[in-house]
C-alpha cells in the first residue's frame, strides 16, 4: 500500500494523519473511503496500520488520524475531549472526501475501544457515514467504569474526580494521574498493552484526572438508533475483561437495522489487535463492508 503523510484542521487545530491507498489507486475510479478511530490512549501509529492494509488490500482508501493533541497532532496534551474526539473525526471525514481518488458517497467509519463510541457519535450525526463498524467499543461509559472496579474502588474514583474537578476549577489544570490508575485494566489486558506501547514513541503512561468525569459522561447507547438505516456491525470477544462484550450487547440492543453482533470466543480485548483473533476482526469486518460499502462502484 501506498502511505502519505497529511494534515488538517479541526476547530482551527491541525491534525497529523496517515492516508492509505491501494497498490492500484489512481486507474481512474474513485473509492470507497474508511476512516479509522482509535481508542483511549490510542495514537495512529498503534494498531491502525494493520487494519489499514487489509483494507487497502481489499480496495479502499483508508486514513488514520490522531485526535488533538494526541500523537503528532497539535492542541492541548492527552486530553480524553470525547465529544472534540467526534468534532475531530467529522473533520477527518471532511478531509477524506476531498481526496482525489475518494468517491465521496461512500465513506465508512471504523472505530476500535472506545474509538467505537467515537465512530458511534459521529455517525450519528453525520449521515455522510454510510457505514459502521465498532470493535470491542465502548456503549456506556458510566456503566463501562463502573463495571470493571470494586465498589470500593468505583467509589474511590468518584471521589477522586470530584476533588480534581474543583480543583481544576479554581487552579485551572485537571491533576496528572498514571494511565493504568484509570483505564483499570485485567492482567493480560496489562501485559499485552504494555509490549504494543514500549516501542511507540507517541504512547503516553499518564493522563489528566478529568478522564474521569469525561468517560462518565459519553454514552454512546444513547444515539446509536440513529445510525439506521444505515449498516452497523459490532464485534466483540467473549473474554473481554477491559470492555465487557455486554457493551457491545447494549449497543446492539439500542441500534436498529440493519445490524449484525459478532462474539468471538476465547479471546480478550488486546486479543483482536494479533493473530488469531485479528484475522477473524478483519475477516467479518470485510464481509461488512463488502456487503454494505464496496470498494469499487457495483
Amino acid at each position: 500500500m501506498q502511505c502519505e503523510s497529511v494534515s488538517f484542521y479541526s476547530e482551527g487545530t491541525r491534525l497529523a494523519g496517515d492516508l492509505y491507498r491501494p497498490d492500484d489507486a489512481g486507474a481512474g475510479e474513485a473509492r470507497a473511503g474508511i476512516l479509522l478511530c482509535h481508542g483511549y490512549t490510542g495514537v495512529k501509529s498503534l494498531y491502525l496500520p494493520d487494519n489499514a492494509r487489509v483494507l487497502t488490500d481489499a480496495g479502499y482508501v483508508v486514513l488514520a488520524f490522531d485526535y488533538k493533541g494526541w500523537g503528532q497532532s497539535e492542541g492541548p496534551p492527552a486530553r480524553l475531549a470525547p465529544f472534540g474526539r467526534v468534532a475531530d473525526t467529522l473533520a477527518a471525514l471532511t478531509f477524506l472526501e476531498t481526496r482525489p481518488g475518494v468517491d465521496r458517497a461512500r465513506l465508512g467509519l471504523y472505530g476500535t475501544s472506545y474509538g467505537g463510541a467515537t465512530a458511534i457519535w459521529a455517525a450519528a450525526l453525520d449521515t455522510r457515514v454510510r457505514c459502521v463498524v465498532s470493535v470491542v467499543g465502548v456503549g456506556d461509559g458510566r456503566r463501562w467504569m463502573r463495571s470493571v472496579r470494586r465498589p470500593d474502588e468505583w467509589h474511590d474514583l468518584l471521589e477522586r474526580a470530584r476533588e480534581d474537578r474543583e480543583q481544576a476549577v479554581v487552579g485551572g489544570e485537571s491533576a496528572l494521574a498514571e494511565r493504568d490508575e484509570i483505564l483499570l485494566q485485567d492482567r493480560a489486558s496489562a501485559a499485552l498493552s504494555a509490549a504494543a506501547r514500549a516501542a511507540n514513541p507517541d504512547a503516553i503512561s499518564t493522563v489528566p484526572l478529568s478522564f474521569i468525569d469525561e468517560t462518565l459522561s459519553f454514552h454512546a447507547d444513547w444515539v446509536v438508533g440513529r445510525i439506521a438505516p444505515r449498516p452497523l456491525l459490532l464485534v466483540t470477544t467473549e473474554d473481554d475483561r477491559l470492555v465487557p462484550p455486554e457493551e457491545s450487547r447494549s449497543l446492539y440492543a439500542h441500534a436498529g437495522e440493519p445490524k449484525k453482533l459478532v462474539v468471538l470466543e476465547g479471546y480478550g480485548h488486546y486479543d483482536v489487535y494479533a493473530e488469531p483473533a485479528f484475522g477473524e476482526v478483519m475477516a467479518a469486518t470485510l464481509d461488512w463492508y463488502r456487503a454494505h460499502l464496496p470498494a469499487r462502484t457495483p
